[in-house]
Order: C-alpha cells, then structure tokens, then sequence
C-alpha cells in the first residue's frame, strides 16, 4: 500500500514562489512515474508536470519556464518548485503516482491548496 501525503501549499503573492513536496510511504519501488495535477473550484483536473522513470520530465505548456519537477528516490518524495506564480495558478495540487501496466496501478495524495493573490 502507497501512501502520498502534499506539503508546501499556501498563500503567496502574484511573481512569488513555493515548493511543493510529495512523500511517499508504503510500498514504493514499483511506481514508474510521479506527477502534479491541479483542480481550481468547478474546473476539470490539470496535467502540470510528471517525471518519468525518475529522469524525464514534461509540462503543461501553462506552465513550461516556471515550474520545475523533480525526484529524490533516497527520500520517496517529488517536488515541484513553482516560480513567478500567477492567480491563474490558484488551485489544489494534487501528487500522482503510477505503476504502468493493463491496468494502470495509480495513486493519489489528498491535495494541498495553492493561493496566488495580492
């Protein structure tokens, strides 16, 4: 069983910047890519950035430059430094895990909120 738990949200000021970090306990060692997702109130839920194999990373062309995603296995946590936010970024971040397969074995933390506003 994989457990993540979301940390490093919170209120900040438009251009400013957070980490989010994303741990991971439980059985770890058969996830092959982890990533951020996010959901602003009555909108669908958002690819932001995943790295895959622990080496690839991709990101939503929304916020490509900005945002960077990364993985420290020694610690089961990824990160995702956030820089030059804006209020269109304002939402709950959501950690993902997946172990590819048919089906898919996937994992969600509980979200952490994200507030850009002066």
């Amino acid at each position: 069983q994989v457990q993540l738990v979301e940390s490093g949200g919170g209120l900040v000021q438009p251009g400013g910047s957070l980490r989010l970090s994303c741990a991971a306990s439980g059985i770890i060692f058969s996830i092959n890519d982890m990533g951020w997702y996010r959901q602003a109130p009555g909108k669908e839920r958002e690819l932001v950035a995943v790295i895959t194999n622990g080496v690839n990373t991709n990101y939503a062309d929304s916020v490509k430059g900005r945002f960077t995603i990364s993985r420290d296995n020694s610690k089961n946590t990824v990160y995702l430094k956030m820089n030059s936010l804006k209020p269109e970024d304002t939402a709950v971040y959501y950690c993902h895990a997946q172990r590819r397969g048919s089906p898919p074995i996937v994992h969600w933390g509980q979200g952490t909120q994200v507030t850009v506003s002066s």
